[in-house]
């Protein structure tokens, strides 16, 4: 599973940095392939100053080796070897009106003295993060995870969506970081779902991924706007970093595992402000986003 996995975050990799290249008009991804002193390494590429993108990152690894104790801590595992893959995500366009974008899909194994796997999960999922709501938008990307998520069990979104809006909240700030999209982990095998089902699932939802994404793009990537909005956008991305170094599990793990720290970050963008007690005009597009954010809504 763990190569078959593997090589399907190569290829779907390939197959988005392309796609987003041609969106893009004018950069083109910077690669760097990276080892992992104590096992594995992976391919980061990097698009910076771009006609539609400011800064994103589509980044695949693969690592292994003895679980830091830290790790293990946090698992309630004691000493273990382990795997771990992934696909991970960040897309920050450079106009206010195109939502920044995160997705992950990833796959983890762990194993005993005798190199027996004694415990796997994929995770995963995908969020949108716009700066100025367009609700057609936030219904479209919904609307793709919601259907990907249909052909495998009738539930999985609603479970999903829910998690998405749960964990990718800022409880300091008491809102949330987006307006979601799907979150699942530890999908391990039980009597209605085989892991060669998860890998399904978990592949079903990457490939949907461009689908919910590049459209909304496409869509608002020539629209004007201004520098108060462009101010907004980057008060907003504030919000976003703090996410990321507070909450952030797959920031953590990279961090305790010795990751790449380049790779780690990539998912900050270029220019942030952090503007002293803001708050939005009353009855402004920004108010509304702000209200949304706090209270998370079924967009499908």
């Amino acid at each position: 599973m763990k190569n078959k996995f593997y090589q399907y975050i190569q290829d779907l990799q390939d197959t988005i940095t392309s796609k987003l290249e041609a969106v893009d008009g004018k950069a083109k991804f910077r690669q760097d392939i990276w080892e992992r002193p104590e096992g594995g390494g992976g391919r980061t590429r990097v698009i910076e100053n771009g006609n539609v993108f400011e800064k994103g990152g589509v980044n695949i690894s693969g690592v292994h080796g003895k679980l830091p104790k830290s790790m293990q801590t946090y698992f309630k595992v004691g000493d273990v070897d382990f795997f771990a893959c992934g696909l991970s995500l960040v897309i920050h366009p450079k106009s206010p009106m195109v939502p920044t974008v995160h997705a992950n899909w990833r796959y983890f194994e762990m194993y005993d003295k005798e190199g027996k796997i004694v415990d796997q999960w994929f995770g995963g999922g995908q969020d949108l993060t716009p700066y100025y709501l367009f609700e057609e938008d936030a219904k479209h990307f919904h609307q793709v995870c919601k259907t990907a998520c249909d052909r495998h069990n009738d539930g999985f979104y609603n479970d999903y969506k829910k998690r998405c809006d749960a964990y990718f909240y800022n409880a300091h700030r008491n809102e949330a970081r987006g307006i979601g999209g799907l979150f699942f982990d530890y999908c391990k095998a039980s009597k209605d779902m085989t892991m060669e089902n998860w890998y399904n699932f978990v592949a079903e939802v990457g490939n949907s991924f461009l689908n919910a994404y590049v459209p909304i793009v496409e869509k608002r990537k020539d629209l004007p706007y201004t520098e108060v909005q462009r101010n907004w956008q980057e008060i907003r991305r504030g919000r976003y970093v703090e996410f990321n170094l507070v909450h952030d599990k797959g920031t953590l793990f990279g961090l305790k595992t010795n990751g790449r720290i380049e790779s780690i970050l990539m998912s900050l963008p270029p220019h942030v402000q952090w503007v002293y007690d803001h708050h939005p005009e009353k009855g402004s597009e920004e108010e509304k986003l702000i209200d949304i954010l706090k209270n998370p809504i079924d967009w499908v």
